[in-house]
């Protein structure tokens, strides 16, 4: 009886190589079957440069032997010994906590191939590190940040989703890096009307949920209260509504944002279309701060990253945790699986 498919590992990308990516997929790696009561951590192969992980290592004083692979699949028979490392090189040395625009390039070239690597067949998915977005453009890096510039490998027309995962809540920010007053400015029915079609689609091939249900938030305190507290709602959020339930999506709102987030409302919906950035990260956060995940749906490869950023200020130092990590390549192992069929 021939034995069971091998899956592909998920690649791994470097990361703000200052920042704490290269000291929490050491700890991912360490904690592989224990992964701190989160269960196991699926095989990977890291994009990086294996001297500088090598150094960090015995920095922060981690027993972690890396060894350098020449593809993907050799990373699959190295995992469980050693953490496989597909080499980077980096244009300059590395001191943690001070971005050198020197290695952009080399931060810029793994996204790359992971992406490649993924397109192929020879990984499951990407999970991306941060990146100082900074230090990048001062490389000359063009694009907004990693989702923007994944949407361009991708070769898309049309806008990817962010949608940020919890223990037992799924967000989706319709306006995100954007100042408040900006939001309200550029929410209209056109863009709740997209996120709620590419987020009732990466429902379904990504986590397998046949009739996603999402509940869409108020932008008003009360909903507006029938206009007299604004109009967004009846004139921008309830048509988006309106519009999604006629194309067979199972839409509910806008409801009063105090009020959807509670234990009990939380169990009535799988996603939240949010109207700004911090009506979506504030209840995620407090629900559950340590594994966060953040997912880009509509792109034609699964792509999850921690949800966090390069922590500069502990870099180096041994305090950075893995958890939300080992929650985004868990969330991408799964993603991966179910978008194969199994």
């Amino acid at each position: 009886m021939a034995g069971a498919a091998v899956r592909p590992p998920l690649a791994v990308t470097m990361g703000e190589p200052a920042g704490i990516g290269g000291e929490i997929v050491l700890k991912a790696w360490a904690a592989r079957d224990a992964a701190d009561g989160q269960g196991d951590v699926p095989p990977f192969v890291l994009l990086d440069d294996p001297d500088r992980l090598t150094r960090l290592a015995a920095r922060i004083g981690l027993d972690v032997p890396v060894r350098a692979v020449s593809s993907a699949a050799e990373a699959g028979g190295v995992f469980a010994h050693a953490l496989p490392v597909l080499p980077q090189a980096l244009a300059a040395p590395v001191e943690p906590g001070r971005p050198d625009p020197a290695n952009g390039a080399a931060v810029i070239a793994s996204i790359d191939r992971a992406v490649a690597l993924v397109r192929s067949g020879e990984a499951a998915a990407v999970v991306t590190n941060p990146i100082q977005k900074s230090a990048l453009y001062a490389a000359g890096f063009r694009h907004p940040g990693h989702t923007e510039y994944l949407a361009h490998l991708a070769g898309m027309t049309d806008e990817p989703v962010m949608m940020l995962a919890a223990r037992d809540l799924r967000v989706v920010p319709v306006t995100i890096h954007v100042s408040l007053r900006d939001a309200v400015n550029q929410l209209t029915t056109a863009a709740i009307l997209h996120a709620g079609r590419v987020t009732a689609a990466g429902l379904a091939r990504d986590f397998g949920i046949e009739r996603p249900r999402l509940a869409v938030a108020a932008l008003n305190p009360h909903a507006g209260e029938d206009g007299s507290m604004g109009r967004e709602e009846i004139e921008i959020i309830a048509p988006a509504v309106a519009a999604l339930r006629a194309e067979g999506i199972d839409a509910i709102g806008p409801r009063p944002s105090d009020t959807l987030f509670h234990a009990a409302a939380r169990g009535g919906f799988d996603a939240a279309l949010c109207m700004y950035h911090d009506q979506a990260l504030i209840p995620l956060k407090t629900i559950d701060f340590d594994t966060g995940v953040n997912i880009t749906l509509g792109l034609p490869f699964v792509r999850t990253s921690p949800d966090h950023g390069t922590a500069l200020d502990i870099a180096g130092t041994g305090k950075a945790g893995a958890s939300s990590l080992i929650a985004a390549m868990q969330t991408a192992d799964r993603m991966a699986r179910t978008r194969a069929g199994g």
